[in-house]
């Protein structure tokens, strides 16, 4: 018979991916309200330092283990210039030179498809076809979410290349984490992958940027925000999902992000949210529990 720590702690499992998507959904709210002070890889400097800092003491002071050898740190350290450098990078430059935000998402939401295409031959996970039917309705839930919003033209395009390299960061990322970073602890990893994207931002950040910064109360509030509740918060639950379930699985969650993100513009920015938008939200989420299910 299940004890009581048993059902929590399984209800907790059932409620990780739904936390999951809210935390990650505000990440182009804290961006909206940050970049207007910062440039984007200064903001990202400042973000990523801070945690590393914080995760080591962390780290430290609960004993937690570390690598067992330089390459192990190599892995971990790839695994993070992948996820946090190229992806948060690109999506960050993209917002700077004006690509919509309802683009980027749309961008980045094809990441669940190639994740699918690329775990069977990388990671060895069949996709079977109710889960491609499942992905396939979820990209166009979230194209009906931003389809209002769609609008590129030449001055964009620019933007709508850094969508695209983050889109091949969170990617790569995500399959190389699974395979390579599944046993890392999640204090002493996410250090070591925060230290050295930091440490690559710390060379590009001065060489492109002039790395002023306006510290007004809406840039603190976006810096802490982004750096606690997403880049731990977050990427602690992304990691133990990507640990405890198959890639095309967790990835079709990225799904829900812009259907969310939109949702907290509206009640935040009162952004339009027409009836095509909730008809989308409907789709996607149709669209990644069919991916799910057991």
């Amino acid at each position: 018979m299940p004890t009581e720590e048993t059902a929590r702690g399984r209800d907790w499992l059932r409620a990780m991916p739904i936390v999951f998507v809210l935390l990650w959904s505000t990440g182009f709210i804290g961006a909206k309200y940050g970049l207007p002070y910062v440039e984007p890889l200064t903001f990202l400097l400042v973000r990523l330092a801070l945690v590393a800092a914080v995760l080591t003491l962390v780290a430290v002071a609960t004993r937690a283990p570390w690598p067992k050898s330089w390459a192990a740190a190599g892995r971990i350290a790839l695994a993070g210039l992948l996820v946090h450098g190229v992806y948060l990078s690109g999506v960050f430059l993209a917002i700077a030179h004006g690509l919509p935000a309802g683009v980027t998402a749309l961008v980045v939401g094809i990441q669940p498809l190639l994740i699918a295409a690329l775990s069977g031959p990388l990671l060895g996970e069949r996709v079977n076809g109710r889960q491609w039917a499942g992905l396939l309705l979820g990209l166009a839930g979230v194209g009906l979410v931003v389809r209002e919003k769609f609008v590129v033209d030449a001055e964009h395009l620019v933007g709508l290349g850094y969508a695209l390299a983050a889109l091949v960061g969170i990617t790569l990322g995500t399959l190389y984490q699974k395979r390579h970073g599944a046993a890392m602890d999640l204090r002493s990893g996410t250090a070591i992958q925060y230290a050295a994207t930091a440490l690559v931002l710390a060379v590009a950040a001065p060489l492109t940027e002039t790395m002023r910064i306006q510290w007004t109360g809406e840039f603190v509030f976006a810096l802490l925000w982004l750096s606690f509740v997403l880049s731990v918060g977050a990427i602690f639950l992304l990691f133990a999902l990507i640990r405890r379930g198959a890639a095309a699985k967790v990835s079709s969650l990225f799904y829900l992000t812009p259907p969310v993100t939109t949702l907290v513009a509206w009640a935040l920015f009162d952004e339009r949210l027409g009836a095509v938008a909730l008809l989308g939200m409907g789709v996607a989420v149709a669209g990644v529990a069919l991916v799910n299910r057991s």
